[in-house]
């Protein structure tokens, strides 16, 4: 792992390059007041400080200092000074004006690696260190650092070594991190206690067997909240099998669970006041005698029977259960994510999360959380009038409705059957992935939503 806190240190007077930082607004005062040789440079750069993420280089004798581009100077985003942290040379640097602020967080992932697989590791090309004088701010910069490459390290691994007892083997970790009680459900317990759980993942080998994993943290009076994550370490979509265009990212499928295990581990230090319950099902959807099938009925935990439309809409499924047993502890608070639906990307696109939300206190806070730490969101509807499409000729319900249209909403309403009427939930249908690279952000496993509900639950009780 990264060794972000070397990357982000406070201000004791070292010696750091400069940092200039303009916009289309602000660039035509500031050069003027540069030296000729710096305007003539930047003329002949074509530099006007139009283009986010640009930059020039400023030669001062054997030294040098950077003016670089950004949208709104007085509004820095997360990834404005990650081109910057990716290209310079090794050394540190400060801002010649104000704070990084949350753009520090963009500066210290744009220097992480996910290489483990490689023979031939990327030439070491030295650390770029950011000075900083929000010396409160560092500490909370480098845990949201560790907290995103957890997701993306773990979306990342191939599936052959990111199965259920390896997701069972993280979430092992943070309990002996931490001092949490963790609790695995697999076997005959697991089909007699969780049934949904149980039909997803019975056609894997046993070594990639079925299991729900739970972790308790937290004093027994402070608030209960539950957090939920969809953990299918593979899925082959069942016997309705997907495309292989569609199988080929398919080890982020499990990009729910690593969002929760990410949000827990940033619960457990910052210390939150509450009772966090972490629920992770996980299991392989693969092919075999086994395999349930369309047709099917199975038993909820909750006791819905539920009727299989379509084994390749499994996260549901899984989830249904583990929400049922969330319930049943009566939390204050339910946020589950998942990798749900294509349809949640096709109306969104890869870069923002579906929020649902059967509480309109709840959801408003999400927004508002998303747009402050800069990690979007947009809010689709529970739409009742859909609730029909759900009906089974002969079950309580079917996990598929009968319609190439809705999609996620008919995911979310699914989901909406297990949980408790009265208690506050957020389901988040997120990408967990990348398609292409942009500054700070690799290609491939990616934290989408997680910043927003820790701000989120930060709000609601760190500063209460």
């Amino acid at each position: 792992m990264t060794d972000f806190a070397s990357l982000l240190v406070p201000d004791r007077g070292q010696k750091a390059r400069p940092i200039h930082l303009v916009d289309k607004n602000s660039f035509d005062g500031w050069v003027k007041k540069r030296p000729a040789e710096d305007r003539v440079l930047l003329e002949a750069l074509r530099f006007d400080g139009k283009s986010p993420y640009a930059f020039a280089i400023l030669p001062r004798g054997n030294e040098f200092e950077v003016v670089s581009a950004v949208k709104n100077i007085g509004d820095l985003s997360c990834w404005c000074l990650a081109a910057l942290a990716e290209k310079l040379l090794e050394g540190s640097y400060k801002l010649s004006d104000g704070e990084p602020g949350k753009a520090a967080l963009g500066w210290l992932l744009a220097q992480h690696r996910f290489d483990d697989y490689r023979s031939k590791k990327d030439p070491e090309r030295g650390s770029r260190v950011l000075v900083s004088g929000e010396a409160a701010k560092i500490d909370e910069m480098v845990r949201l650092a560790k907290a995103t490459a957890l997701v993306r390290d773990l979306v990342n691994i191939p599936a052959a070594d990111m199965g259920p007892a390896d997701l069972e083997k993280a979430a092992s970790d943070l309990a002996e991190r931490s001092a949490a009680q963790l609790t695995v459900t697999g076997g005959e317990d697991l089909a007699e206690a969780y049934p949904l759980i149980a039909a997803v993942g019975r056609a894997a080998t046993p070594e990639r067997a079925p299991r729900l994993i739970e972790l308790e943290w937290g004093k027994p009076d402070d608030p209960r909240i539950a957090i939920v994550g969809k953990g299918v370490c593979f899925d082959t979509g069942g016997l309705d099998l997907k495309q292989p265009a569609w199988m080929r990212i398919m080890k982020k499928d499990m990009g729910g669970a690593a969002h929760a295990l990410a949000l827990a581990q940033l619960i457990i230090e910052y210390r939150l006041p509450v009772r966090l319950h972490l629920l992770i099902p996980a299991v392989e959807n693969a092919i075999s005698g086994a395999a349930y099938r369309p047709g099917d009925i199975v038993r909820s935990r909750k006791g819905l029977t539920v009727e299989i439309d379509n084994t390749d809409a499994e996260g549901r499924l899984i989830l249904a259960d583990a929400l049922a047993k969330a319930c049943e502890s009566e939390p204050q608070l339910i946020v589950d994510f998942a990798t749900l639906t294509g349809a949640a990307r096709t109306a969104l696109g890869p870069d923002l999360p579906a929020a649902f939300a059967n509480d309109d206190e709840l959801a408003g806070e999400l927004e508002a959380a998303a747009r402050e730490v800069d990690d979007p969101l947009w809010r689709l509807p529970l739409w009742d009038a859909y609730d029909d499409n759900l009906k089974s000729d002969v079950a309580d319900i079917v996990n598929a409705a009968p319609t190439p249209m809705a999609g996620a909403i008919y995911a979310a309403l699914f989901l909406r059957r297990f949980v408790a009427t009265d208690t506050p939930w957020a389901h988040l249908d997120t990408w967990a992935w990348r398609e292409a690279k942009k500054p700070g952000r690799p290609k491939g496993g990616e934290a989408l939503g997680l910043r927003a509900v820790f701000a989120m639950l930060e709000r609601r009780y760190l500063q209460q």
